[in-house]
């Protein structure tokens, strides 16, 4: 097959990256070794961009897009859209994120054959302001009538568009496993961090990831221990310069860690936080399961679904409720390591890359 793919940001990940471009880096590849043609649309930004042709048997076009928070995306994707109907560089076109729904609209009058990857409720996130999350319901309707098939990564989000929309709809979820790495500790060296010497969180810096709660939190609990923050937000916003502004000699910002290095900091880490108030199935709390690494979660749907029982649980949205968990994962490390064995034990064995990579070949060979 002749596929081509946009919707994250860029492969190998850059600066902003998400879990769309996590989801890219281990899918796409998968798909060339099962013997087809894949075309990734990376984006580029005036100050960001990766300068590649290809990685690891994937076709890599660089488009320019605006660095314009809420208006990057469309712009590359009509780009890229563009491009795939007048160069004719695919006849299947895996789309990320429903907000990108309309451009599904041209695709199919020219003939190819598309699929949307929707990872999560996108009207809900705080991060839009009212015009954009009117657009994102308008864009879902689309997503639920246009492709050719709408595949979910969290059976929560599924369950909602098909009740609203009276559809079925395809679940696929993430994987979990990584690469082994070369057991160095570089990454530790340079950030001046010892093995199981911190607690860590990995995303962008925006309120959907509950970070005003973190930083509050993890003060105010009985941890001596450090509090590592890896990552951004794509266009720096006064949000982000408030947590910026709560670093301290015990919660610290290194920036942007990918690949390799950002699994050494996962597999090293006392203890991983995921504190969302909004999420899809998230591809980093997967792959921490998968290393068995001790995990704290918001009781969200979507985190709840993800780890079941292998993992310590707050109230969504309260310090209070983070703050005795941390202080449980000072005090029970013993149990926090049991339930991580149990963790690897369900990711490894539900959530896995190359069923995954099967499981796409399959719905856009059939849909």
């Amino acid at each position: 097959m002749r596929i081509a793919a946009f919707g994250f940001r860029s492969i190998p990940p850059a600066k902003g990256a998400a879990g769309a471009d996590k989801f890219a880096i281990e899918l796409l590849p998968r798909l060339v070794k099962r013997g087809h043609n894949v075309t990734a649309y990376n984006r580029r930004y005036p100050d960001v961009f990766v300068d590649i042709s290809e990685y690891r048997g994937v076709k890599v076009k660089t488009i320019k897009t605006t660095s314009r928070k809420g208006f990057d995306t469309l712009w590359h994707s009509l780009r890229c859209t563009f491009d795939i109907i007048f160069n004719n560089t695919a006849d299947i076109v895996h789309i990320q994120n429903g907000g990108n729904s309309i451009w599904a609209l041209p695709l199919r009058l020219f003939g190819k054959k598309v699929f949307i990857s929707q990872d999560g409720v996108d009207w809900k996130r705080d991060k839009w302001p009212w015009y954009g999350k009117l657009y994102l319901k308008f864009s879902s309707f689309i997503t639920a009538h246009v492709p050719n098939e709408v595949i979910f990564d969290n059976v929560i989000a599924k369950k909602l568009f098909e009740d609203k929309f009276n559809k079925m709809f395809k679940f696929i979820p993430f994987g979990s496993e990584v690469e082994p790495d070369a057991g160095g500790i570089e990454i530790l060296n340079k950030l001046n961090l010892e093995n199981g010497g911190y607690y860590l969180f990995v995303g962008r810096f925006i309120p959907d990831k509950g970070l005003h709660y973190l930083i509050p939190a993890f003060k105010n609990s009985n941890s001596k221990r450090k509090l590592v923050m890896i990552g951004g937000s794509p266009n720096p916003s006064p949000y982000e310069k408030q947590l910026l502004d709560m670093a301290s000699d015990q919660v610290i910002f290194p920036g942007y860690v990918y690949g390799e290095d950002a699994n050494i900091l996962m597999r090293n880490a006392y203890c991983y936080i995921q504190p969302s108030d909004v999420e899809g199935l998230s591809p980093v709390v997967l792959t921490v399961m998968g290393l068995n690494v001790p995990l704290i979660v918001s009781d969200i749907e979507e985190n709840t679904y993800a780890v079941l029982d292998t993992a310590r649980k707050f109230r969504k949205g309260n310090i209070d409720s983070l703050t005795y968990e941390i202080n449980y994962c000072e005090s029970n490390y013993s149990q926090m390591l049991s339930l991580a064995a149990k963790a690897q034990h369900r990711a490894l064995s539900v959530f896995n890359w190359e069923k995954v990579a099967d499981q796409h070949i399959e719905v856009f060979a059939n849909s």
